[in-house]
């Protein structure tokens, strides 16, 4: 007999119960999610019940790691994205020393630069406005240039971030 999908989708599901506690099931979804989702959703997605899950997303809010949202009724649970990009600056700043940082941002300025003169616009929402929908290249550009530009922001912010730390430690 041949194993369908099915079968395989809901052996993981049942591994990952037997592996998990109801909380790690939880915490994992509400990582995972960037648009909120309501308890009942949340709840589906991580095999436990509504109310364990509300219990559980009370939990994670209470803690900061999570944030809510109203929707009418409804409260949308979701990861808190303050946390998650000072979880980025800081982990930025354990893994590059000043100087790596500052070469870094040199860089990333330098491919902004390029991008500003390749297509004579100052930012990628100028550049959506021009490109046609059949223009891979200029909307892979636009990409790039978007995830350079966070990505730039994040490596000034871990600089700030260890400057300010450096000053406090005086």
């Amino acid at each position: 007999m041949t194993k369908t999908w099915d079968d395989v989708n809901e052996q993981v599901k049942a591994d990952w119960k037997e592996d998990t506690t109801p909380f790690e099931r939880v915490y994992e979804i509400v990582e995972q999610t960037h648009d909120g989702q309501s308890a009942a959703e949340i709840a589906d997605r991580a095999l436990v019940s509504e109310p364990t899950a509300r219990r559980h997303c009370k939990t994670l809010v209470n803690t900061g790691f999570a944030e809510t949202e109203q929707e009418g009724q409804t409260t949308l649970y979701k990861r808190n994205s303050d946390r998650i990009l000072m979880s980025r600056i800081r982990e930025l700043r354990n893994e590059a020393d000043r100087t790596e940082l500052l070469e870094g941002i040199k860089e990333m300025k330098s491919e902004i630069r390029q991008y500003e003169d390749r297509y004579d616009v100052v930012s990628p929402e100028e550049l959506a406005q021009q490109l046609d929908a059949d223009e891979t290249e200029g909307w892979d550009d636009l990409t790039a240039w978007r995830t350079t530009r966070q990505n730039l922001a994040v490596a000034q912010a871990a600089l700030a971030y260890d400057e300010a730390s450096h000053q406090l430690a005086v």
